[in-house]
């Protein structure tokens, strides 16, 4: 299947898809999230027990593209659901995806991208790369990733990250738990190969039902969240925060809150 935004590669019984926008960070446009939805179905369906999400370049995503965040602006409350269910379909394609999944964040994490690095069942990640959930500083919000991350982390340690929307370096993430190590960048490809081999080594059955059992514990719970979220991601774009968030950033200037 031919990709525009990412690489598609499949060796032995591991597939490993690579963001590949180096020159936009590897930023998040509505052709990514198409891409790498159908990468994620191929990988469902190939011979392989084990995938890698890396990124190419400095970056393993920085969030959502300046081309998307501007028609956003443009759209209506029936484009607005329709992306955050997109989006939403993504984290819980991510999240829920039935073989082990490995992100080896090459760089910086931003927003969406965050997202995508950290709902893998490992995140290894290089030391210079940080990690953030941004949105409050322009007016969004981090409705979708607040389904999975109080999940992961807790709801304390979520309410500071998603408050405040700060960028916390790799050592922080990894006491946090959204990262399962800090590796260096040298090795960080052999090292999610060494834990895919570690992975393959089990039984294909024993893991994949115990991943299954996983998810199960909490599935219906997390349906229910991740809709309340969807409209919630989508309602806040229809506040005068969120148009003067975005306009500020696009203006590269600081924002005028209404707080309305």
């Amino acid at each position: 299947m031919p990709y525009d935004t990412l690489e598609y590669e499949r060796a032995g019984e591991i597939s490993t898809i690579t963001l590949n926008r180096p020159d936009k960070r590897n930023a998040i446009s509505t052709q990514m999230i198409d891409e790498l939805l159908r990468a994620l179905g191929q990988a469902e369906t190939d011979p392989v027990r084990v995938v890698i999400i890396t990124g190419t370049g400095k970056a393993f995503c920085s969030g959502m593209d300046l081309a998307s965040l501007r028609g956003m602006s443009d759209q209506g409350t029936e484009d607005h659901l329709k992306d955050s269910r997109l989006m939403a379909k993504l984290f819980h394609g991510i999240y829920s995806f039935p073989k082990p999944l490995i992100a080896a964040v090459n760089g910086a994490a931003i927003a969406g991208g965050c997202g995508i690095a950290t709902l893998a069942d490992f995140t290894l990640a290089v030391p210079e790369a940080k990690f953030g959930y941004t949105e409050v500083r322009i007016g969004f919000m981090p409705a979708l990733v607040s389904v999975f991350l109080r999940r992961q982390i807790g709801e304390k340690r979520a309410r500071d990250l998603l408050l405040s929307g700060r960028i916390i370096e790799a050592a922080e993430a990894q006491m946090m738990g959204l990262v399962s190590e800090t590796v260096p960048a040298s090795q960080l490809m052999d090292r999610s190969r060494e834990i895919a081999m570690m992975l393959l080594a089990a039984s294909p059955t024993s893991v994949s039902r115990t991943k299954h059992l996983l998810l199960e514990f909490d599935a219906s719970s997390l349906r229910a969240d991740l809709d309340l979220a969807i409209r919630e991601n989508a309602a806040i774009r229809s506040t005068a925060d969120f148009r003067e968030g975005l306009s500020a950033f696009l203006e590269k200037r600081s924002p005028s809150w209404s707080g309305v």
